[in-house]
């Protein structure tokens, strides 16, 4: 029954049309990554990146090179959108995109790794047997018709990100609503709508508008008599949080996601004029290797599962500690703000240095460092490394406070630990965080 259901053969339209849009958008932010100088910025000019730890071999390209990698990566794009040579330019783009994304946290943001998980995903997809220069040099690779499997891979993809977006939402400070409202203070000056945001009732609506709609939208889509409706909150959801918080092109492409939850004929109509009205002769095709797909599909869909959980298995509130921040779909969740100090001590001396950060790190990297505790220890690892190049012996010491969602600031880090001679526990709590009950 299960093979039957996930090997019928359906109308790939979305699936086609979405290629191009997918493809669009990811050129886009390849391109506009160069000309806004965000590659300069995070990439070029800081004397370091703080890498996802464990993969600090992934470093820069010298000189302008990481802007000719972007360029690289655009090209891709372009070739995605147009369907050619797909799988190459699919598997290109993200294995370049994951590598940027593994090698700084200073600009780290949930949608980039949704696009990385994307890119994995759709290059095992069929994309490009309809509308693409690959279906026209190679007419025999043409197809109408996708398994069904396809959109089922795809919606329960965005079922979970949307789900876990909605479910982190459910804290104090957001169903209260001062977190929107410090959200929505730092917008007090946007042109024409600054005041407005202001209002007490709006961060009201913000709060439950945005946890609702990140509930309810996919089941909303998928029924039929609530789909417009629901489409055309997404078009407003998506376009407010483009103008006001300037994410890129990640509320066009939630937008370009809709595409699967509307029929072929439309689909059709609206962008493949061509292409016969929908695919209606519902083959089943069973692979020899179905087993093995089924069981890649329930790994894969497990682990989406479980990693944004893993927050649950540390000590402390993950708001405080950032541990099991990452890849937890937790979304513009807190705003934090701090200060931290470095000092070195010689072993064996009295010897005391206190770092000047601005020696090291850019302003962006400034900002970050003050309130997330693994790039405090990456920071304290590098300044030991270097004294160690000087054939110094040294203990490196932090001291912070940070505030959460404008609250009183409190201790963050331990300053009697050496943080340069602790190890870092990917999946152990790090008791050098104080906790957040200190004061």
């Amino acid at each position: 029954m299960l093979n039957r259901w996930l090997f019928k053969q359906v109308d790939n339209s979305a699936l086609v049309v979405f290629r191009a849009l997918f493809g669009l958008l990811i050129a886009i932010e390849a391109f506009g990554a160069i000309f806004t100088g965000w590659i300069r910025r995070t990439l070029i000019e800081p004397d370091f990146t703080f890498n996802f730890i464990g993969f600090e071999f992934l470093q820069p390209l010298p000189g302008d090179g990481m802007l000719w990698y972007y360029g690289i990566m655009g090209v891709f794009g372009i070739f995605v959108m147009l369907g050619f040579k797909y799988r190459l330019s699919i598997i290109c783009y993200g294995i370049m995109w994951a590598a940027v994304y593994l090698m700084q946290k200073s600009s780290y943001n949930n949608h980039y790794y949704l696009l990385m998980l994307l890119c994995f995903i759709m290059s095992f997809l069929p994309a490009n047997r309809w509308f693409s220069l690959d279906a026209k040099m190679k007419p025999e690779i043409s197809r109408i018709s996708m398994p069904r499997w396809v959109w089922v891979v795809i919606v329960l993809q965005l079922w979970i990100v949307y789900t876990y977006a909605s479910v982190a939402k459910m804290y104090p400070d957001w169903l209260d609503g001062s977190f929107p409202a410090l959200l929505m203070r730092s917008k007090a000056d946007y042109w024409l709508v600054g005041e407005f945001l202001q209002q007490g009732w709006v961060r009201y609506a913000i709060a439950y508008f945005g946890l609702l709609f990140d509930l309810l939208i996919i089941p909303f889509l998928l029924w039929r008599k609530t789909r417009l409706a629901t489409f055309l909150a997404a078009i407003f959801f998506h376009l407010f949080n483009s103008f006001i918080f300037h994410i890129g092109i990640f509320p066009y492409m939630s937008l370009a996601f809709c595409i699967f939850f509307f029929p072929s004929e439309k689909i059709n109509k609206w962008f493949l004029r061509n292409k016969k009205k929908y695919y209606d002769k519902g083959e089943i095709i069973v692979p020899s290797w179905n087993k093995i797909f089924i069981g890649a599909m329930a790994v894969w869909f497990l682990i989406q599962l479980c990693l944004p959980l893993r927050h649950w298995f540390f000590k402390d509130d993950v708001l405080w500690t950032e541990e099991g921040h990452r890849l937890s779909w937790r979304m513009m969740l807190r705003g934090k703000s701090g200060r931290v100090t470095f000092k070195v001590v010689e072993k064996g001396t009295t010897d005391t240095v206190f770092v000047d950060k601005k020696d090291y790190l850019s302003r962006k990297q400034m900002r970050a460092i003050t309130t997330k505790p693994d790039l405090i220890w990456q920071f304290a690892q590098r300044i030991e490394e270097e004294y160690a190049e000087k054939g110094k012996d040294v203990e490196v010491y932090a001291e912070g406070k940070i505030s959460v969602n404008g609250g009183p600031y409190k201790p963050l880090i331990d300053p009697k630990v050496d943080l340069a001679a602790e190890k870092w526990q990917h999946f152990k709590h790090h008791d050098w965080i104080l906790p957040s009950n200190s004061e």
